[in-house]
């Protein structure tokens, strides 16, 4: 008892520790407590005869990503799957782990599972990395005595999500650098090159043709003013994002907006439904009730329109309301979706149905990105070669005419 209190009473911190065990053989491993006494005496209950231990830096790592946690499913999963017992395969997820701070993470959720806490639990205390729908998941799975298999389709779901968030930004992130390359190159343009020309034009006399007029003029404005357009610019969109971020009125608007953006919008759209349709097949398929696992499938869909559509769902089939007639008044979901959805309802095959419907339009995504690469390519060298070569010829207008000024 004495030691219990004092364990609580003192900052915890995790050792790393080399023994013996009963039969003679090397052992190690990592256990969190207050001090090396409190090691020693836990090893020790253990019949563990400790040769050494030392505390384990936890300090810097790259910060935990849904990368890390779906790596994380994935292997606890296969080891789960293969036999190995649930606190041996976080030992050997944990040590494998390159990052500090997921391996921290690991290491206090495989220490509260060894004190007697249930693995959902342990996963609710680190919402940051474990949301409602990952620990309804693993709850469902104690509860049924299915919990590897549940963390397999767990990891299918996560790997499924991040390859249509992978594809979504490979197809956003192309025209974003070209963007950001285009800027910096008429910011060079801007500043040192037609400044120069400028001065060469003041030797010539005579009245510059109104294009090469105005492109000085721009040129003046920006070297005078270049730290109010930056300003504006990063200023201007870290403030939009934060707002974005943090006011749901402003997420509502831009989810919206998106939705109606030509070509992208239609994009977004299809990944957010095959990610609708994937979160509530991969919770329906557990055992969720439909009414608790609609809590968790509107934030899932990473869109607030989605969202606020899950919500009314929720609320009209805890009233009673068939799934797909609850879908249907929302008016956000396609005739494929809503036609899979009651075909479902009345073969009682849901869960099945909604995953073909996601991996439909999973494929649609894949589809659509890869049209979406080609169409982009001439579309942005049209817009590009016109901004910059416009701006070339405004330059050398002076120098064709340059006979006639001489």
């Amino acid at each position: 008892m004495a030691t219990a209190s004092l364990a609580k009473n003192t900052k915890e911190t995790i050792f790393e520790w080399e023994g013996k065990d009963k039969n003679g053989k090397l052992v190690r491993g990592e256990i969190r407590a207050g001090g090396e006494a409190v090691v020693s005496a836990s090893l020790r209950r253990q019949g563990i005869l400790l040769t050494k231990v030392k505390k384990r830096r936890t300090s810097g790592g790259r910060a935990i990503k849904q990368k890390d946690i779906a790596i994380f499913t994935r292997q606890l999963a296969t080891m789960m799957k293969a036999g190995v017992p649930l606190l041996q395969s976080f030992d050997i997820v944990a040590r494998g782990s390159t990052n500090p701070r997921m391996t921290k993470l690991l290491t206090d959720i495989r220490n509260d599972v060894e004190t007697g806490t249930s693995l959902s639990s342990a996963f609710r205390k680190h919402p940051l990395h474990f949301d409602s729908l990952y620990c309804n998941l693993v709850e469902a799975g104690e509860a049924g005595g299915i919990l590897e298999a549940l963390l397999d389709r767990l990891a299918i779901y996560q790997e499924k999500t991040m390859a249509i968030k992978s594809k979504i930004k490979s197809a956003l992130m192309y025209p974003v650098a070209v963007i950001v390359v285009a800027f910096i190159v008429l910011t060079v343009i801007m500043i040192f090159v037609i400044p120069a020309f400028e001065d060469v034009f003041k030797s010539f006399g005579g009245e510059l043709p109104a294009p090469t007029l105005a492109v000085i003029w721009l040129s003046k404005f920006f070297v005078t003013w270049w730290w109010a357009i930056f300003g504006v610019i990063f200023g201007g969109g870290y403030f939009f994002f934060e707002s974005w971020k943090r006011s749901e009125k402003m997420q509502m608007t831009m989810d919206r907006l998106l939705l109606r953006i030509p070509v992208f919008g239609d994009l977004i759209n299809k990944s957010v439904i095959a990610r609708w349709t994937r979160t509530l097949s991969t919770m329906f398929a557990a055992g969720v009730p439909l009414v608790e696992a609609l809590d968790s499938v509107g934030g899932a869909s990473g869109n607030a329109v989605y969202a606020q559509a899950t919500e009314q769902i929720q609320k009209d089939v805890s009233t009673g309301s068939a799934l797909t007639t609850s879908m249907t008044s929302t008016g956000v979901f396609p005739t494929m979706v809503l036609q899979m959805a009651a075909i479902g309802e009345e073969s009682g095959s849901l869960d099945h149905m909604l995953a073909k419907a996601a991996e439909f339009y999973e494929d649609e995504v894949d589809e659509m990105v890869k049209g979406l690469s080609s169409l982009m390519e001439p579309f942005i060298i049209v817009i590009l070669g016109t901004l910059i070569g416009g701006i070339v010829v405004s330059m050398y207008l002076p120098i064709f005419k340059l006979g006639s000024v001489v």
